[in-house]
């Protein structure tokens, strides 16, 4: 590969292609990154500047590509008619299916890792605002807050299921999935029940969402 030219979106897009073999093996390791530049014929120090930490950085490039395949997906199904609680559970199954479980799985060791926990809440975090703005929603205040806590819980327990499933095309995730979008059906119902207290009520008045941003990747649409 000659580096006549750094074009760091397409760079990083390689040394991820490169490394996936690698991750069964090596995981998301310095090894497997190393393995990576040399099939590419990358310069090292060029390597470095993309990814400044390495395989994580392309565990991190590995989690966005599949939350961008997703939102693919979303936008292809046909989602008429379908109970609201159906969509999260179809959108969080298009999820998983566009993953391999055992680069998630390696994945999930390097998140893990003290160094890297928050980088791991925040993907998690974003796959379930990902989510939640594909299928509408436009909740400002304290919702905003309470339905990505309560999916991400609920697509952490999913993935940690899946990557040990071995049941003929994930039925057993599908179950769980299905019983854990259920339990937070159950939440919203107390939550919206509990948040009609005048005070509590005052106390979430001055609660709002950040600033609103394009997904990214996904600017203009």
């Amino acid at each position: 590969m000659k580096n006549t030219r750094l074009e760091v979106p397409a760079a990083r897009a390689d040394l991820l292609a490169a490394i996936v073999p690698h991750v069964p093996f090596d995981g998301w390791s310095e090894p497997a990154f190393r393995a990576a530049v040399t099939d590419l014929e990358m310069d090292m120090g060029l390597a470095r500047v993309i990814c400044p930490r390495g395989a994580v950085d392309l565990a991190v490039e590995y989690h966005r590509a599949g939350d961008e395949l997703m939102l693919s997906a979303l936008d292809d199904a046909e989602l008429d008619g379908m109970k609201f609680r159906e969509k999260v559970a179809a959108a969080v199954r298009f999820r998983l299916e566009e993953a391999d479980p055992e680069l998630v799985r390696r994945g999930a060791s390097v998140f893990a890792l003290p160094a890297n926990m928050a980088t791991g809440a925040a993907l998690i975090w974003g796959t379930a605002d990902a989510i939640w703005r594909a299928l509408g929603d436009e909740s400002r205040d304290f919702n905003w807050y309470s339905k990505r806590l309560t999916l991400s819980g609920v697509y952490s327990a999913t993935v940690l299921f899946w990557v040990g499933d071995t049941s003929d095309g994930h039925a057993a995730t599908w179950e769980f999935l299905d019983r854990r979008i259920a339990d937070v059906m159950q939440f919203e119902k107390v939550k919206g029940a509990v948040t009609t207290n005048p005070l509590i009520k005052r106390l979430l008045e001055g609660v709002r969402a950040p600033a609103r941003e394009p997904m990214p990747g996904r600017e203009g649409l």
